[in-house]
């Protein structure tokens, strides 16, 4: 990797010290990215798996409707019960990213060389692991026309990981979610995620599902993001009550041509912001009103308190 994390993820190394490889094909890229062997995984173009695992035949709604000639995305029926009561369409969608994603294990580098290396049509599953960078790599294309297409990131009990200088874009659900475990020592930097799309549930171009924490006891930082033509959840975090308590620092992100809200922190969420620039964004933060806590730091006196 190039560089070194700073912020939850400082003194995560990644496959450091391990096997340098360079897979040609995308059985060779899944097999290095699951197994057990501490390596540096260097990606020289796009992997393709759009394909890879077939074509599902299942149900969808129309959730939204769009008056100004837009297409909206259409709902995946399953068991969240959010086509309930609603026409169900048949629809045929890839496997890959809906319900298939690449099992990245413990102690591996991802790294892309150049500027056109990455996955298609797919996503990436860190649960239970530990130590991981992802770098310079692009991750698009998981059926965009569809909610529940496709996650690009998914951390579950994750702890020290750094994601950092990615392009992610064009995906039917999140760019990156935290599912419930305690996801810590997370550092998401430097990545352009770009929310263009010709499937947005708000009939304006502009991806709306972008990052969902939902993680107990989550410690999170993001800086330096470029976060492109998105309408929402950027991120929500929160949202539980109990034991929850989940920590985000944002530190100097650029949001940039939002319609629609930037931060969403829910109840028991603690955020921290600093720096961070909002050029044409409708809504950049949402209030506390649901029970978040966040603190915005507006002057040199406050960064230095």
């Amino acid at each position: 990797a190039k560089g070194t994390p700073v912020g939850f993820a400082a003194g995560t190394t990644g496959g450091a010290g391990g096997v340098t490889v360079t897979p040609t094909t995308t059985a060779e890229l899944l097999g290095y990215l699951a197994d057990s062997t501490k390596r540096i995984i260097v990606l020289t173009k796009i992997f393709d798996y759009t394909s890879y695992y077939g074509t599902t035949n299942g149900k969808a709604c129309k959730s939204w409707t769009c008056t100004n000639g837009k297409n909206p995305q259409m709902t995946l029926d399953n068991s969240t019960g959010q086509c309930s009561g609603q026409t169900l369409y048949d629809v045929t969608y890839y496997t890959s990213g809906s319900s298939k994603a690449l099992v990245v294990n413990s102690n591996k580098t991802i790294i892309g060389k150049g500027s056109s290396a990455g996955i298609k049509g797919i996503g990436l599953t860190l649960e239970n692991v530990s130590n991981v960078i992802i770098q310079n790599i692009q991750i698009t294309d998981l059926n965009p026309q569809y909610v529940w297409g496709g996650d690009a990131i998914n951390l579950a009990g994750a702890t020290k990981v750094w994601i950092d200088h990615n392009y992610i874009a064009r995906v039917g659900r999140q760019f990156i979610v935290s599912h419930y475990d305690p996801n810590t020592g997370i550092t998401i930097s430097n990545n352009y995620f770009d929310g263009r799309t010709s499937y947005s549930p708000s009939c304006n171009d502009h991806h709306y599902w972008v990052f969902l924490f939902l993680g107990e006891a989550d410690q999170i930082t993001m800086m330096q993001n470029h976060i492109y033509y998105t309408a929402g959840r950027g991120p929500h975090i929160g949202g539980y009550t109990g034991a929850y308590k989940q920590q985000l620092h944002l530190v100097n992100n650029y949001y940039d041509s939002v319609d629609g809200h930037a931060i969403d922190a829910g109840a028991n969420s603690w955020v921290l912001a600093e720096g961070n620039y909002f050029k044409a964004v409708k809504q950049p933060d949402t209030g506390s009103s649901a029970g978040g806590t966040e603190y915005f730091v507006q002057t040199v006196a406050e960064a230095s308190a």
